[in-house]
């Protein structure tokens, strides 16, 4: 197992360092070796490191929080949390809701005996079904309680007029990740896999000749799966955007409409739908009308039971883990119950627990820090676009008024999502989550009357990440991030700015990357670009797909990574680190609190021991090195090979060991920090680096 990221100190910044590895050879294995060499996968997971022991630690903060709340007791910081409460009404209510729906969860003996009870209407009512119309109604419906559906839908700003919100509707039906999986024979293994573990499923919930029934979905998620657009091509916004009447929508696909009414959608709210893959409707009707009703009827079934499964008894539990968890990811071992219990709580209730979180994990010092980290970072970056040599006049000043209107959100919401009309019982886990999904849902499509919340959080605060929306302009940074090793007032700032300096930036050039410089100021899609400029932007862009594309992860080396489809993500990497390092060169220069400085300074030299050639003192050198070093802590990471494989099929960002060392590569700053040579490990000629931002 192993240590967590709280032993990333300030006293000791890099305790990982294996010294017999050059950073000039292997930047990550040089400040992660001593972690590689010891860390062990938890059992329970398919990959660990910096972001993973954070997790972890949020985790374990946000289960002290519910199990007080079930307890109805109120922990170590009962003053201070819930101060924005209207009044203790409120505070106790908030405890009670959250506390109650993770009882519900908790309790396994009650999940034993009830077997199938808590579904056993939704089996009467798909046992029911008579008709094609019938089945997508009903599937439509049950996606209202968080059920996988024909499509995936819900209420999005429309692209066109980010003021406004429509009715999206895209491809979905699929109960392996991509459609690849059906058609690539790298693939056969798991599919055959996934056949067996329907079969089981389905037998579970006391279909006949389980083996014939699962065959028979897997043959018409393939089906499904022929017509679905792949991942790199369902990353083009503008393809993306396709706009129709609902009269339009409904004639490319009749039975559209009966999922609009299982949607609960009236008119209104349904004049205008996005149809983000149009051409996938046309080939769902003729699969709705040519295929038996009956294997329809599987994979529906197919697709509660893999819903329910993690709620239900123990075999449902164990049969969804053995295939979802153990053969798609490699995990050996089922989370404890009391993780799981958390992750459902925080999907369901997430602003309710926030409340509690931010009180007691956020203090109010990490947001002063980070707005001076985001303001350095939007000057750098406006520094960079105003002399960047390949970007004409015109498009220039649409990239800085673009960059002017970034909405930094850091920490917790303004605002907080009022859960008050959520019934929770403690005794019942199944419709807890219906009613706080349909909730959520309804919340969803009453936006397309009322407009977009421009305070709206698409992650909670004890979620660790951060994300850019495009068509809102926003970057987030919630709480659970701004920890070691991200973040830690108490080191240089140098390291602060290699490790979340580099996260900010990466969110700020997702603005920038080959989809968000598709995005105006406004969050509309539109062409901001002239085509000269276009065309160098997707030089170097087509540079640094050739690069990536020619690397794979030590976890699965017979798979390359695919550069087109991390492409927007290693834009985000490349602007965010390069940008971030000249953002703290920038904070140096302007930093005019003369004790600041000399802070800075001693924390420094004091942490010229943390790197491998202190050289004489040099602040610039160490503060470099230090940087650098920060980036690749930030990256540690080990990744079963099951989980691999699924991830370079499926995530547009690339493994975290070819980010860690590839971005550096790529920066002069690197090479003038460490004196790379001909010959060393991370050395690229300077004519082979790419540079954007």
């Amino acid at each position: 197992m192993t240590d967590t990221a709280s032993a990333d100190t300030a006293s000791t910044p890099f305790p990982h360092r294996a010294p017999e590895v050059r950073p000039q050879d292997d930047l990550q294995r040089h400040v992660n070796g001593g972690w590689l060499k010891t860390a062990e996968i938890p059992a329970d997971l398919d990959a660990y490191g910096s972001f993973l022991e954070l997790r972890d630690k949020s985790e374990a903060d946000v289960r002290a929080i519910l199990e007080e709340a079930a307890a109805g007791t109120t922990g170590d910081a009962e003053g201070a949390e819930l101060a924005d409460a209207a009044d203790a009404e409120e505070t106790a209510a908030i405890r009670a809701r959250i506390g109650d729906f993770y009882a519900a969860f908790m309790d396994a003996e009650a999940a034993e005996r009830r077997g199938l009870d808590p579904i056993a209407d939704m089996l009467a009512e798909l046992q029911a079904v008579a008709t094609p119309a019938e089945l997508v109604r009903l599937s439509a419906s049950w996606q209202r309680f968080g059920v996988d559906g024909l499509f995936a839908a819900g209420a999005l700003r429309d692209a066109g007029d980010p003021a406004r919100m429509l009715w999206h509707v895209m491809q979905d039906g699929l109960g392996l990740p991509d459609e690849s999986y059906y058609r690539d024979e790298s693939f056969a293994e798991i599919l055959t896999q996934y056949r067996e573990h329907l079969g089981r499923l389905l037998a579970l919930s006391g279909v006949r000749d389980a083996e014939q029934a699962a065959a028979d979905v897997v043959a018409l998620e393939t089906e499904i799966a022929s017509h679905h657009w792949d991942r790199v091509t369902t990353r083009d916004a503008q393809k993306r955007y396709n706009l129709r009447s609902r009269e339009e929508a409904v004639e490319a696909m009749p039975l559209l409409a009966e999922a609009l009414d299982g949607w609960g959608l009236d008119a209104e709210k349904t004049a205008e739908l996005v149809l983000a893959q149009p051409d996938v409707l046309d080939a769902m009707q003729t699969a709705l009308t040519e295929q038996p009703l009956a294997h329809w009827k599987l994979w529906l079934r197919a697709q509660l039971l893999r819903w329910a499964a993690p709620l239900l008894h123990s075999a449902m539990v164990e049969e969804h883990f053995s295939f979802y968890a153990q053969v798609l990811s490699g995990a050996q071992q089922l989370k404890e119950r009391w993780k799981r219990g958390v992750a459902l709580t925080n999907a369901h209730l997430g602003e309710d627990v926030a409340r509690l979180y931010v009180a007691r994990h956020y203090p109010a010092e990490s947001k002063v820090a980070m707005d001076e980290l985001i303001d350095a970072l939007v000057a750098a970056y406006r520094r960079s676009i105003s002399t960047l040599e390949w970007m004409g006049e015109e498009t220039r000043q649409k990239a800085l008024e673009k960059l002017g209107t970034f909405r930094p959100m850091v920490g917790r919401p303004e605002r907080w999502i009022d859960y008050g009309d959520v019934a929770v019982e403690p005794d019942d886990v199944v419709g807890n989550v219906r009613r706080a999904a349909a909730a959520e849902w309804d919340r969803d499509a009453a936006k397309i009357v009322d407009g977009p919340d421009p305070d709206e959080w698409h992650m909670t605060p004890q979620t660790v990440n951060a994300y850019y929306h495009p068509m809102e302009n926003v970057i987030c940074f919630p709480a659970a991030i701004l920890q070691p090793p991200f973040f830690d007032p108490q080191r240089p700032m140098a390291a602060n700015f290699g490790a979340i300096g580099a996260v900010i930036g990466h969110e700020i050039g997702h603005g920038f990357d080959d989809q968000g410089s598709r995005y105006g100021a406004d969050g509309s899609l539109t062409d901001w670009w002239t085509e000269g400029d276009r065309e160098a932007f997707e030089q170097r862009t087509a540079a640094l797909v050739e690069q990536y594309s020619a690397l794979s992860p030590s976890a699965a080396p017979e798979h390359t990574v695919n550069g087109e489809l991390t492409l927007g993500e290693n834009i985000g990497d490349l602007g965010g680190l390069g940008i971030a390092h000249q953002a703290y060169r920038l904070w140096r220069e302007e930093l005019a609190d003369a004790e600041r400085a000399a802070q800075e300074g001693r924390r420094l030299v004091a942490g010229a021991e943390a790197v491998p050639e202190p050289a004489d003192g040099e602040e610039s050198r160490i503060a470099d090195q230090l940087f650098f070093f920060s980036w690749a802590q930030a990256w540690r990471n080990l990744t079963r090979p099951e989980r691999a494989v699924t991830l370079i099929s499926i995530d547009p960002h690339s493994p975290a060991e070819i980010r860690a060392n590839q971005v550096p590569k790529n920066l002069d700053a690197f090479h003038e920090a460490f004196g790379t040579t001909a010959g060393d490990g991370m050395h690229l000629p300077a004519e082979e680096r790419v540079a954007i931002w």
